[in-house]
């Protein structure tokens, strides 16, 4: 069987695309790696990418000379999760609050660790995960 490494990339598609890219920015504090028209990257800890793509613009094939990117889009407020230390989730309690964004939820969960929910611009849901919350993690 060929394997799996990690998961390198999420997305999420989303309305107003300078909005989206200020809030994570801002908010969840992610750099940006790339800054196009329609769509940005950001850096999730070196490890990750979170791609914003503007609703609609990725519909169409992309060519490029390196290949083709074929068409995707999503609709819906979606789930993405962000690994935080344990000792940190009461620190972006107080930062999320700062910048008047409501705790949408709480989960302490059975196995260990703690969730707490908010959403962004889009109404996209944003988790801030604890360890113990998955066998591996």
């Amino acid at each position: 069987m060929p394997s799996l490494t990690r998961l390198l990339e999420t997305t999420l598609y989303v309305e107003d695309l300078e909005r989206a890219r200020e809030f994570f920015a801002d908010v969840v504090q992610l750099r940006p790696m790339t800054v196009e028209d329609h769509f940005c990257a950001f850096d999730v800890a070196g490890q990750q990418v979170l791609l914003l793509f503007e609703k609609g613009v990725a519909l169409t094939p992309v060519d490029m000379p390196s290949g083709t990117i074929p068409p995707h889009d999503g609709d819906g407020p979606v789930h993405i999760a962000f690994a935080v230390p344990e000792e940190e989730l009461p620190v972006w309690e107080e930062h999320l609050a700062e910048h008047n964004v409501a705790i949408a939820g709480r989960n302490e969960w059975p196995q260990g660790g703690e969730s707490l929910y908010f959403r962004d611009p889009d109404g996209h849901l944003i988790e801030l995960a604890t360890p113990g919350l998955w066998p591996m993690y």
